[in-house]
């Protein structure tokens, strides 16, 4: 039997507002920002910056050629975190500056990536209130979808997406979020009411979280653990963060995976795991928007982690590089390819070997 298991490891999905404009079924364009009340508005942008885009695009379009990396990788799983809610609702969630929602009718744009699991323990997936936050979970679940990290119920929202590989193998995701990503308190769940898997970057939530895992895993299971945490731009990794996915593999989880920032943030190998504090944007609608161009976030990335499955260490990470271009993306060239190279370097640089490029995609192997 092959003990080696490929998952890929996807950051924030963001098909509401710009981009489900120029999808086949349009929502309701309006928004509640305090600079911008239309979301055609993020589209223009995109076409000022790049081009115009036909409309309406075809489901695949977002994906562009992310999609063909992914065909070409067979992994086992896939998982991504889904920061939009896919709703009808017009319950703008009070004290928020950013909505994000998808049409129901649009979903093919997400099931085209064939994501496993889709996380859901973030600061949008609330943003039309509990009536858009139910109507997600049940328009994902009749696209036959898994999700993790919100419910309709606090248990719901605390259990993890289980996901049979065959051969008595398994993947749990167990999904969380933080208030310092922007999830607003309120939108922990109740005991009978619906709401977001909420964590604080405590010892204490460290150990409770483990608990949860022990009493789910079984004997050939491996663990990810998908997080939202920390604050959209910058290169440091807060104590609090680190601190906490430490204890997390202490106690046996088997990778991190944490999003939130708009740009990669660094990689960390411990213990043998491999830990994501930010895997950056994937899809998005942010394309024309200026202020923090060093941090290139025109360029994202699709993380494919091979892992041991029966350890849980890592044997080789390989990050393939694209750049958003006409709310698409698109391979990334040699040049943005060596400079993500160089800057996943500098940022993971202490606690993870450097990243080397081969044939167009970046590659981490553990240290021996």
């Amino acid at each position: 039997m092959d003990e080696r298991l490929t998952l890929f490891l996807g950051g924030d999905v963001m098909l509401g507002r710009g981009v489900d404009q120029v999808l086949a079924h349009p929502g309701d364009p309006r928004l509640a920002e305090p600079a911008v009340r239309d979301a055609r508005h993020y589209v223009h942008l995109a076409e000022r910056a790049h081009g115009p885009v036909r409309r309406p695009v075809d489901p695949a379009w977002p994906w562009g050629d992310a999609l063909a990396v992914l065909a070409e990788a067979a992994p086992d799983a896939r998982i991504v975190n889904l920061e939009t809610s896919v709703t009808t609702s017009d319950d703008f969630a009070p004290g928020k500056h950013v909505h994000y929602r998808m049409h129901p009718a649009n979903l093919p744009a997400l099931s085209v990536a064939r994501p496993d699991v889709c996380v859901l323990a973030n600061n949008h997936v609330g943003d039309f209130g509990c009536r858009g936050l139910v109507e997600t979970l049940e328009v994902l679940a009749r696209g036959g979808l898994c999700a993790a990290g919100a419910g309709r119920d606090a248990a719901e929202a605390s259990r993890p997406a289980v996901l049979p590989l065959g051969n008595g193998r398994r993947v749990l995701v167990f999904a969380v979020g933080t208030a310092s990503s922007g999830i607003p308190p309120g939108w922990a769940p109740a005991t009978d009411g619906p709401g977001v898997a909420l964590t604080e970057l405590t010892d204490d939530a460290a150990e409770a979280l483990a608990a949860s895992v022990r009493t789910a895993r079984g004997p050939s299971d491996t663990v990810v653990v998908s997080i939202h945490w920390g604050s959209n731009w910058g290169d440091d990794v807060p104590g609090p963060h680190r601190r906490f996915a430490h204890r997390l593999v202490d106690n046996g989880i088997d990778l991190v995976h944490g999003h939130s920032s708009h740009h990669p943030r660094a990689i960390e190998i411990y213990r043998g795991r491999l830990i994501l504090y930010g895997c950056g944007d994937l899809v998005d609608d942010y394309e024309g928007i200026g202020g923090h161009e060093r941090y290139r976030p025109d360029l994202r990335l699709l993380y494919l982690a091979r892992l041991d499955s029966g350890s849980g260490r890592l044997v080789e990470l390989r990050m393939a590089p694209m750049q958003a271009r006409r709310l698409r993306l698109h391979r990334a060239g040699s040049a943005d390819t060596a400079w993500l190279a160089r800057t996943l370097t500098r940022v993971s640089a202490g606690t993870a070997p450097p990243v080397t490029v081969t044939d167009g995609t970046l590659v981490l192997h553990p240290p021996t």
